[in-house]
C-alpha cells in the first residue's frame, strides 16, 4: 500500500500520520467531528447535549483546537445573547469518510479486541 520509505514513522516531529492522530485522537475531537458530520451545523449547547458527558471547558478547548486546525468553522452572529454555530469545513468533511471507516472497523472488531485484552 505504501512505498517503502515514503513516510518516516519514527520521526515523531515530522510524521504526518502521528501529528494528525496526536492532534485529533483525543477523547472528544473525533466525536465532535462525527456529530457535526451528521448534524451539519450545531450551536455550542446543542453539541454539548449531543455528547452528554463533556464539560463546557473541555468542549471549548476541543472546538478551539479543531478550529485552529481548520477542521471546523465557527460563525458568530452579532446579536444578544450571542449566537455561535459550528460546522465542518471542507477539510473536516474530507476527513469524515476516513473516520466513518474507522468507526465501522472498530464496531466490527471491538469484541475480538476486548477478548484479546482480557487474556
Amino acid at each position: 500500500m505504501f512505498k517503502k520509505n515514503e513516510i518516516n514513522y519514527t520521526d515523531t516531529e515530522n510524521c504526518p500520520v502521528r501529528n494528525i492522530l496526536d492532534r485529533f485522537g483525543d477523547k472528544w475531537s473525533t466525536l465532535v467531528i462525527l456529530i457535526l458530520g451528521e448534524q451539519e451545523i450545531l450551536r455550542f449547547n446543542e453539541l454539548q447535549k449531543k455528547i452528554g458527558t463533556i464539560s463546557q471547558k473541555m468542549l471549548t478547548v476541543t472546538l478551539k483546537k479543531l478550529e485552529s486546525d481548520g477542521l471546523i468553522s465557527r460563525k458568530v452572529y452579532p446579536q444578544i445573547p450571542p449566537k455561535v454555530e459550528y460546522a465542518l469545513t471542507e477539510l473536516g468533511l474530507s476527513l469524515l469518510p476516513k473516520l466513518t471507516s474507522l468507526v465501522q472497523w472498530a464496531n466490527e472488531n471491538m469484541s475480538e479486541i476486548n477478548s484479546n485484552r482480557a487474556k
